[in-house]
């Protein structure tokens, strides 16, 4: 009876400690992470973001409960991602969600209260999709989160995916915390000048645009209501073009459209409305920096002609915002050459070059970059790169460089600082259209592109050759039926398999594949390297069965094959980093003077292998009176070196908007690197999904196949066969031990 009095009280006290467990479990928050990247752990930068908090920052999250997959699971990670947070965090962080059911159904009051909080903080319902019973419907929800810091707010209206949630929530916050350290620094309040023109009062009516008059006052009301979320560093003025036409210089430096009518007459041939011109537009200017805002649009529609639009006044608010964190500076520089014909990242502003068209506008490359840093644009041959900039990217130059201008991009380098050049070793030049319909089969011209950078690489080290690199493995472009279906190897297109991507540099971890256009080889010299006591790094490269083309360029996939000789194939190398003190090309040469108007790209400085006695010079005298400039410094602080053999990879057709492709990792996290965040690039690695399988060998693909299909039921009749005589071993076994 004790004995079995002492197993129910075993039993029970076994329940409750189950019990207590499962209780703690609900309380404390513990887990283990054993993914090979940590994709379910903090970062390092992320915990030091939270744990060093100075102001109160208060996480809201609007997300409407019993979602279908995969929305629910999304939900389950944004708890535990915040509650990761909460743990590496000091007492000024919080967080909390709020249960907001969709607009359909009945709503309780706090659902509804819940409801209208978030549509004040610019959380609206999305729609998603859900599948009942066999059925298609579509669901209204909830799924958003707002960041409160002191008095700024941003928020992440709509969150539909994990995928780099942390790395978002993170910049956020650091970003947060830039704008306040901006804002309290700023000597001088951020100017918000509007530039409304009276006169577009009586022509508004004939445009169909109404509540024109009330737009001083709502922008008067909107920067009101900013400047509580702005510590009041925000200052409101409106001018009258129409009254003060000196204003018009202005507008014009700051492109904000002029729109310009004749005199317009009613029917009976009466003048309505004088001939005239107006604006309507905003400009946000700060620490000599300025951002125009036009309020009005213009677009052409199919018979209905031109119209005009006035701006959305509920996303005004949003709109300001962003301006003014671009011009107050809250994340760190980064230059971009706006000369010598790279490619258009800022509309309208470089000189567009020969060639060029449209398609070399860099949207997506500035949407990705302007999200972690401010890009400033460079003019090198007005004068030294600014002091505030650490990086700079020259992405597919065309115009020869002077060489004052490499002595500007050689000190920069001397400085310590990063430079990222995407270098084309050609200029494609289309045929005119009048000739390429007499020519029908005549392609695009390739141009050698002579910059003159050659000469600053190859004294450090390297050299982007005058070729482009073909690659069997490569994207296969998928024919429509009337022309027979099937595919076509577009060879000029490498795919970068993961075993030719070194995956050693810490960047570059956990990007499993690549896609390049037009690549051309990027070769290091380890001799000169060593010799410059700078280390080098081969990022990625070509595979096995790639060729090199040079000379002249036909890239007509329909003329292209690949060489029968294996041993004209082999890998080559299409991207390289450079890293160390660099030696300054112009160590014991005189400083080049910058050359007048006209005479841009002409080179006065001898190759590091001429006589020093043959060149022209400039005395040290003179040199030291050119504004910025000063003696040569022979050895630099340690800087950085980033050199692609093509541009195509920053364009819109290879990269994404929304930077979840590995091609936009690589960019950023080289970016990253290049800035001296690493930690940064760590953290957006772990989102890379994109993760192939193994290439195997025609023959280990038959025997895997052959071994699914006959092997396995080969494999169990045997296993069957084992059992069965292990059985009847046993059997006689035991017969013979009871025989006895």
């Amino acid at each position: 009876m004790k004995k079995r009095m002492v197993k129910y009280y075993k039993l029970i006290v076994y329940l409750i400690v189950v019990l207590l467990v499962n209780m703690a479990g609900i309380t404390m928050f513990t887990r283990v992470d054993l993914t090979s990247d940590g994709l379910y752990s903090l970062s390092k930068v992320s915990r030091d973001a939270v744990s060093m908090l100075s102001e109160p920052l208060t996480i809201k999250v609007f997300f409407t409960k019993n979602l279908p997959a995969p929305h629910n699971n999304t939900e389950r990670y944004l708890h535990d991602l915040l509650e990761e947070y909460a743990v590496s965090s000091n007492d000024y962080f919080n967080y909390s969600f709020y249960d907001v059911s969709a607009e359909e159904g009945d709503l309780d009051e706090d659902a509804l209260k819940n409801q209208q909080v978030a549509q004040s903080y610019g959380i609206y319902p999305v729609q998603i999709q859900n599948i009942e019973q066999d059925e298609v419907k579509f669901k209204r929800a909830y799924m958003g989160m707002v960041l409160i810091h002191g008095d700024v707010i941003d928020k992440i209206p709509s969150i539909t995916s994990t995928e780099g949630l942390e790395y978002t929530v993170t910049s956020k916050i650091e970003k947060m915390n830039n704008k306040i350290s901006a804002l309290l620094n700023l000597k001088e309040p951020v100017k918000i000048d509007l530039y409304y023109s009276s006169s577009m009062d009586r022509v508004a009516p004939h445009l169909r645009m109404s509540g024109l008059s009330e737009i001083p006052s709502k922008v008067a009301s909107v920067v009101e209501e900013l400047n509580g979320k702005y510590y009041g560093k925000l200052r409101f003025s409106s001018y009258d073009p129409t009254n003060d036409p000196s204003l018009e210089e202005h507008l014009l430096e700051n492109n904000l459209m002029m729109l310009t009518w004749p005199d317009i007459d009613n029917r009976a041939g009466e003048l309505m409305v004088e001939a005239g011109r107006g604006t309507i537009g905003l400009v946000i200017t700060s620490g000599g920096k300025s951002k125009p805002i036009p309020l009005i649009s213009v677009f052409k529609l199919p018979l209905f002609g031109t119209q005009y639009q006035l701006v959305d006044m509920n996303s005004l608010p949003e709109i300001i915002g962003e301006a003014v964190d671009d011009v107050i500076d809250i994340n760190k520089k980064i230059g971009y050459l706006a000369d010598h014909g790279t490619l258009k990242i800022f509309g309208g502003v470089q000189p567009q070059a020969q060639g060029q068209s449209q398609m070399d506008v860099l949207s997506n490359f500035n949407s990705l970059v302007s999200r972690d840093y401010s890009l400033e644009q460079v003019q090198l041959g007005e004068g030294a790169i600014p002091d505030g900039i650490d990086c700079l990217i020259i992405a597919g130059p065309k115009e020869r460089f002077s060489d004052y201008e490499l002595f500007q991009l050689d000190q920069f380098l001397m400085k310590g600082k990063s430079i990222a050049i995407f270098l084309d070793s050609f200029q494609e030049i289309a045929p005119p259209p009048n000739q390429a319909r007499m020519n029908y089969n005549q392609g695009p011209v390739y141009r050698p592109v002579m910059t003159g950078l050659d000469k600053l690489l190859s004294y450090y080290g390297a050299q982007v050759k005058q070729s482009y690199v073909l690659d069997e493995n490569c994207f296969e472009q998928r024919m429509p039926q009337m022309y027979g279906g099937g595919k076509r190897s577009i060879y000029f297109v490498p795919l970068i398999k993961n075993e030719y991507i070194n995956t050693n540099v810490t960047f570059m971890n956990n990007i499993k594949g690549l896609v390049t256009v037009k690549s051309s080889p990027v070769m290091t010299d380890e001799e000169t390297i060593k010799s410059n006591n700078l280390d080098a790094d081969v990022l990625f490269s070509s595979s096995e069965l790639s060729w090199e083309m040079s000379g002249r360029i036909d890239l007509n996939p329909l003329t292209l094959s690949p060489p029968t000789d294996m041993g004209d194939r082999s890998s080559m190398p299409l991207a390289a980093i450079i890293r160390g003190g660099f030696p300054s090309y112009f160590a014991g040469k005189p400083i080049p003077e910058k050359p007048a108007a006209g005479d841009e790209g002409q080179s006065d400085i001898p190759d590091s292998t001429a006589s020093l006695a043959a060149s022209p010079t400039v005395s040290m005298a003179d040199s030291l009176a050119i504004k910025g400039e000063g003696s040569v410094v022979t050895r630099g602080k340690p800087g950085k070196l980033f050199i692609v053999g093509t541009s195509e990879i920053l364009k819109d057709n290879v990269l994404d908007e929304n930077g979840a492709t590995p091609n936009s990792t690589f960019i950023m996290n080289s970016l990253d690197n290049l800035n001296g965040r690493d930690d940064y690039a760590s953290m957006r690695s772990k989102s890379q999904r994109f993760n192939p399988l193994k290439e195997v060998s025609p023959v280990a693909k038959a025997f895997v196949k052959t071994f699914n299909i006959a092997g396995l039921p080969v494999v169990v009749v045997l296993f069957g066969i084992a059992v069965w005589f292990r059985r009847t071993a046993r059997k006689k076994a035991v017969q013979v031990m009871f025989d006895r």
